[in-house]
């Protein structure tokens, strides 16, 4: 197709003097993130975080479902869904409205990923300040498991959040705070229960029975790029210095000049 070919084209010129485009259009977190998945759903699991089991896939920009959807117009309690950067399982996309994500009957994978260059993750939404962007995906990921129906979070192989990041917000402590399942554990039980009285019981309900377990399930953590490009590295260098060249584009034109901060060969 020409139009492909074209658009091709012209992003191959992002990082030249003839470039038409910011060469963030394409050098940035989530291009970073879909070549990896790309590259890890072809792989063998080898233990990796970002391993496939057999049969799921990726998607970048799913909307995952929150818990506190609104109920009536101007709700004030109420948070629309929230943007995936990516997702590794056993799901469908677009059942019921573009980009949603369902997961399938037998799926035994749900892996929720949020990449970053330079920012930190989000301090909260509109009604509920303190609801950080963790605390969100943990949620929608126990909202994802409830409305599988039988998909109780110990039922599932892998339930999973991870914030993939440079090495050096990871090494600072960026994300420490927010990804302690006590602090998640807080949050989110003091969304629950600002709610009026009318819907606070079935939220918690929700909170202790699909919350509480999809969180204890969770394997919550922050991956550098770096240590995920040394492990392509060593499993396929020709990959690895490919995406290695593209990371340290990522970084030159976020503004990540430190040596420090540069990726290992």
């Amino acid at each position: 197709m020409k139009a492909l070919n074209t658009i091709n084209l012209i992003l191959q010129r992002c990082a030249s003097d003839m470039s038409s485009l910011p060469p963030t259009v394409l050098y940035n977190e989530g291009w970073m993130l879909r070549l990896l998945l790309e590259w890890f759903s072809q792989q063998p699991a080898s233990g990796h975080p970002l391993d496939f089991t057999e049969g799921s896939r990726w998607y970048s920009e799913a909307l995952i479902p929150s818990a506190f959807l609104p109920r009536k117009r101007g709700d004030k309690f109420a948070e629309t869904w929230t943007h995936a950067d990516g997702v590794i399982g056993h799901f469908e996309i677009g059942k019921n409205r573009v980009a949603d994500l369902t997961l399938l009957p037998d799926a035994t994978t749900l892996k929720v990923l949020e990449a970053k260059m330079l920012s930190k993750l989000s301090k909260g939404i509109k009604h509920a300040p303190y609801f950080n962007q963790a605390a969100r995906n943990i949620a929608c990921i126990a909202e994802i498991l409830r409305l599988a129906a039988d998909k109780c979070p110990v039922r599932m192989v892998s339930v999973s959040f991870y914030v993939i990041a440079p090495k050096f917000q990871i090494d600072r402590g960026y994300f420490s705070a927010e990804l302690s399942k006590e602090s998640i554990k807080s949050i989110v039980e003091k969304r629950v229960y600002e709610h009026d009285t009318e819907h606070k019981t079935d939220k918690i309900k929700w909170f202790q029975d699909w919350f509480v377990p999809t969180l204890e399930k969770a394997d919550i953590q922050s991956i550098s790029w770096e240590d995920i490009l040394s492990h392509l590295n060593n499993v396929d260098p020709d990959v690895g210095n490919d995406l290695r060249i593209f990371y340290d584009n990522c970084r030159r034109y976020n503004k990540i000049k430190n040596a420090d901060h540069a990726c290992p060969v």
